[in-house]
């Protein structure tokens, strides 16, 4: 007992010498001190009101401040601890506190706000002390934190007591009104428009002071802050706006007062107020009824058109137009009774009255802005939208009739448009809706046709998404209607002289095909069936050969929905089956464009999982088939399908292929894969259609004779490189070793290169472990003597690089030995410039396998990664190199550092920009142009370190304007013109130079270098001008 006691003691003499060191100025961390002390139960609060005893009642003001801060601070760290007597005791003293000296005000509020976040305050404490607050201390005199304190206080209370302070009625909203009254500080308005906001919403009673309570949140309106530089607290002019309009849009009872403000603010030559003004109108018009914008709206009216009419702003535009389209939205929601009067009807007749005959003028300046006037008004609901087409939609048809040319018609047209799209808000027509729209059906859809047969194409184009709009208002064209849609889209999209007009066609037609697929499988199809089958049997002149593309487009654009797609397909399959058999020479083009179509159609069908399939199962077995036919007739009928065997034919194929492969399931991949390796691995032929060859397919067996099939290795490549990971393919490791073999051993670079791809795609999938580390050392056993010597030491290097890749992109380990392998062969005259191309392969998308759309392997920092590691053994690689093979190294750093995201690469460029620099001297035009590409956007992005080296930066851009290669020029120009974002007082003394050199390139004979040059000359007359 003595010795808690003794204890006890102790803690009450530490006590009383941290009150009093704390009181004497000398250490205001002792308050943290005292706080722990209550935390941990040394002393109670009680214990430290009694320690501060002769504080409190010092004579001497900055006395008590001190002792009412030291307790005020220790409540705010322990007001949970406290028990509700003690609150109680503690808040009657703060309240006498508040009548104290003005020094000790601040910390006597800091205490209340401690206490205010109590949870055992009493009932009626927190009345009382706002009471007090209210009665006692004249805030608006205090600093801006204890004027936040004071709002704080309201806040809390407001959240945790809100019944009893309701319980004050209207004197709550008169005391908070004196405490806001003259804030000027922007961190105290957001609380103090919050709490406003909150009074309003949660139903505080106003009384009396509604207008009082509107003039003490008015009187900042609009917004005019600028916040300083730097500023810790971050308060943005916004924040403040959006505050304020909560607030003045948060009641109808603020309309009478609001309403004439906005108005005199529209007037306003701020644009800043008149926006402002505008939006706070368009937020109001949310919570407002008839009742509040009855009085107003010829005012709101006459403001809002006078602004669409003169203004030069497009923002202010956008917002008048957003405000109109908002009042005739709140005039829509009233219910009418017998014995009001409809102010919707008459507030858009004023609008017709002041608009509907400026339609009548389409080449005068008022013509758009009366329209956008109506349709903002007719866009805010069914009703609005009726009132207003029924007298506007037939002035729009009989002008349109009544001018006859093409510009006037336009106009009209497009203003036609405007009102068709609204309707699209409202859904589907039915026959019984008598809508003026479709009471007009005749006449609109006859205007439309006229606009399609217009010899304008601009006119043409208004007409087509005129077409596609009414084509998307179910019920609203006729199967009649349909059958003349059609004719008009087959049109336009086949004869059309102008692509404009044909491909805004083939858009239109790919828009409504989803919405009337029996009408475009039923008659569109077969038309564009039997006029590719014309234009195929008429002689390929450059107009049929036309055609035939233009068919197979349209083809393709329709294919959107599931049943067309069964009805083009085989179509198109058809038709890659005669170009098979036909011998003309454009028969190349013929199959790509038909490989192109059948890949739109594809990337089309990928969402839908029957479609997918259905496609899947049809195109890649025909596709196969036809190959594998001609690979098999090449050796008996040289002519017969030579076109299938090209290397660009075969390039189209890929996609198509990977295309229908990768959103495929797994379950039908499994279904799809279990057949199309056998046929490359076994001859298995039995599911292609059309399977009965004149020999069997053998495409990874030796033999001259063979070296057509084995080109088709690259369809095997774009089917099983875009599997699914999850996907097992059926004797893989066997695969894989033919694979490596072929890519090894064949004398063809385009097979090879393709085997080595897919060797790759496959590597890079395959699960980690034994089996994979087993085929990586096979391949590397088989790449190293052939890289060494030999005569196949390239295709070795292909495979290297294609394995490289495959496996940098997954973080393998071997990744590195193979990397340092590559670095090695820049050293060798043979191989090294082909290497250092290479490390542009290792960093860039591949556009057909090793990416992320077929489902590789592809971590997300390779890059940077790639260059951490290697960059450094490059340069170090280049210091040692001979001069022969220094430019290769210079090469391959060029292609990393251009695929490098730029924020990596400017943190590095102190250290490798005299390598860059020196890269521009080397003859290579690859190395140039990599270079080149690579400096334009530093220049924008790091100006202060590209200056250092601006005399170089000059001489080596000007010389390579006169470069023979054209890229080169136009790269050298673009990076003279980027030159200009450097700091002006770096590039004045070379100003004159720069604009004489600059002329040469002004007479290029390319036009694109002229046009660079001409941008280049222009920014660099401009420098130093006043304003830049």
């Amino acid at each position: 007992m003595a010795a808690a006691g003794a204890g006890a003691g102790a803690g009450l003499v530490a006590l009383a010498a941290a009150v009093q060191d704390f009181i004497a100025g000398q250490q205001d961390s002792r308050a943290v001190e005292v706080a722990a002390g209550v935390k941990d139960g040394s002393w109670t609060v009680l214990q430290l009101v009694e320690a501060l005893g002769s504080c409190l009642e010092s004579t001497d003001p900055r006395t008590r401040g001190r002792g009412i801060q030291l307790l005020s601070q220790v409540l705010l760290q322990c007001y949970s601890l406290l028990q509700e007597k003690e609150v109680l005791h503690l808040v009657v003293f703060y309240e006498n506190r508040l009548q104290d000296h003005h020094l000790v005000i601040p910390s006597v509020l800091q205490g209340l706000r401690a206490l205010s976040m109590c949870e055992v305050l009493s009932p009626g404490l927190a009345v009382s002390v706002l009471k007090a607050i209210f009665q006692e201390v004249h805030v608006q005199s205090l600093l801006q934190l204890d004027r936040h304190t004071v709002y704080s206080i309201i806040t809390n209370f407001m959240g945790t007591r809100e019944e009893e302070l309701k319980g004050l009625g209207a004197d709550f909203t008169f005391g908070f009104i004196q405490v806001m009254d003259g804030e000027k500080d922007p961190r105290n308005l957001l609380v103090a428009f919050q709490i406003v906001h909150d009074l309003i919403t949660k139903n505080y009673a106003l009384g009396p002071f509604v207008e009082e309570l509107f003039e003490v949140t008015s009187c900042y309106f609009p917004i005019d802050f600028t916040p300083p530089p730097n500023d810790p607290h971050g308060i943005q002019r916004e924040d403040l706006i959006l505050s304020l309009r909560a607030v003045l849009a948060s009641t109808p009872q603020f309309a009478e007062f609001l309403l004439p403000l906005l108005i005199e603010k529209m007037d306003s030559d701020l644009q800043s107020a008149k926006l402002d003004s505008l939006q706070t109108l368009t937020a109001c018009c949310a919570v407002y009824g008839q009742k509040e914008l009855q009085e107003f709206l010829p005012s709101l009216w006459s403001s809002l058109r006078r602004e669409v009419f003169q203004t030069a702003s497009e923002k202010v535009e956008a917002e008048c137009l957003a405000a109109l389209h908002a009042l005739s939205a709140c005039l829509s929601r009233s219910v009418l009774s017998s014995d009001t009067e409809d102010l919707l009807a008459s507030f858009l007749s004023s609008i017709l009255q002041d608009c509907r005959h400026h339609l009548c003028e389409p080449d005068m300046k008022l013509v758009w802005p009366s329209a956008k006037l109506l349709q903002a008004a007719a866009g805010a609901s069914l009703r609005a939208y009726h009132c207003v087409t029924r007298s506007v939609l037939p002035l729009l048809l009989e002008q349109y009739t009544k001018h006859p040319q093409s510009s006037q018609r336009r106009t009209i047209l497009e203003m036609l448009l405007g009102f068709l799209e609204l309707q699209q808000k409202w859904g589907d027509m039915e026959e019984e809706d008598e809508s003026s729209l479709l009471l007009l059906r005749a006449p609109v859809c006859s205007v439309v046709f006229s606009a399609l047969t217009d010899a304008s194409v601009q006119l043409q184009l208004v007409g087509i998404r005129a077409l596609t709009v009414l084509g998307s208002l179910q019920g609203f064209l006729s199967p009649s209607d349909l059958e003349l849609v059609v004719d008009h889209l087959i049109r336009l999209a086949l004869c059309e002289e102008d692509s404009q007009s044909s491909e805004a066609a083939m858009e239109a037609a790919g828009s409504l095909a989803p919405i009337y697929p029996k009408v475009f499988s039923g008659c569109m199809v077969p038309r564009l069936e039997a006029e590719l089958q014309s234009a195929w049997e008429e002689e390929s002149s450059r107009d049929h050969c036309s055609l035939r593309q233009r068919c197979l487009q349209a083809l393709a654009a329709v294919s959107i929905h599931s049943s067309i797609v069964q009805e083009t397909v085989p179509v198109l399959l058809q038709y890659l089956r005669k170009v098979q058999k036909g011998n003309e020479a454009g028969n190349t083009q013929d199959v790509i464009s038909v490989c192109q179509s059948l890949h739109r159609v594809a990337l089309q069908c990928q969402q839908d999982t029957e479609g997918c399939w259905y496609y899947h199962q049809t195109v890649v077995p025909c596709l196969l088939a036809m190959a594998v036919q001609a690979a098999m007739q090449e050796s008996t009928h040289p002519l017969l399908g030579k076109a299938l065997l090209e290397e660009e034919v075969l390039a189209a194929m890929v996609p198509v292929i990977s295309a229908a492969t990768t959103h495929l399931s797994p379950e039908l991949a499994a279904q799809s894969v279990s057949r199309i390796v056998p046929l490359f691995l076994d001859g298995e032929v039995s599911f292609l259609p059309q399977n009965s060859f004149p020999c069997s397919f053998k495409p990874f067996e030796d033999g001259e004779c063979l070296e057509a099939q084995r080109r088709l290795v690259i369809l095997l490549m774009a089917f099983v490189c875009s599997l699914p990971c999850s996907v097992a393919i059926p004797q893989q490791e066997r695969l894989l070793r033919e694979l490596l073999a072929l890519s090894c051993s064949c004398n063809c670079p385009f097979t090879a290169t393709t085997a080595a791809k897919c060797f790759a795609g496959l590597v890079n999938k395959h699960p980690a472990g034994q089996q994979l580390d087993e085929i990586l050392q096979l391949a590397v056993n088989r790449m190293e003597p052939s890289l060494a010597e030999g005569p196949r030491r390239m295709q070795a290097l292909t495979l290297l690089l294609w394995v490289t890749k495959a496996l940098v992109l997954r973080y393998h380990p071997l990744s590195s030995r193979l990397t340092d392998k590559l670095l090695g062969l820049l050293g060798d005259a043979e191989l090294g410039p082909t290497a250092a191309d290479g490390f542009s392969l290792l960093m860039a998308e591949c556009p057909d396998v090793l990416h992320k759309g077929c489902h590789a392997d592809v971590r997300i920092m390779f890059r940077q990664r790639f260059f951490t590691d290697n960059v450094p053994k490059l340069v170090q690689g280049f210091h040692g190199a001979g001069p022969d093979v220094k430019a290769n190294y210079l090469k391959g750093l060029s292609h990393v550092l251009n695929h490098l995201p730029k924020p990596v690469l400017v943190t590095e460029l102190p250290t490798l920009l005299s390598l860059l620099l020196e890269a521009l001297s080397c003859s290579d035009r690859v190395v140039q142009l990599s270079t080149l590409s690579c400096l334009q956007p530093l220049l924008l992005e790091a100006p202060q370190i590209m200056s250092l080296h601006v005399d170089t930066l000059v001489t080596k851009f000007l010389g390579l304007t006169s470069s023979p290669t054209m890229a080169v020029r136009i790269a050298a120009l673009r990076c003279a013109h980027a030159l200009t974002s450097l700091p002006t007082t770096v590039l004045l003394p070379y100003k004159a130079r720069v604009i004489r050199a600059l002329a040469k390139p002004l007479d290029d004979k390319k036009r694109l270098v002229r046009k660079e040059a001409v941008a280049a000359r222009g920014e660099w007359f401009l420098l130093g001008s006043p304003g830049r």
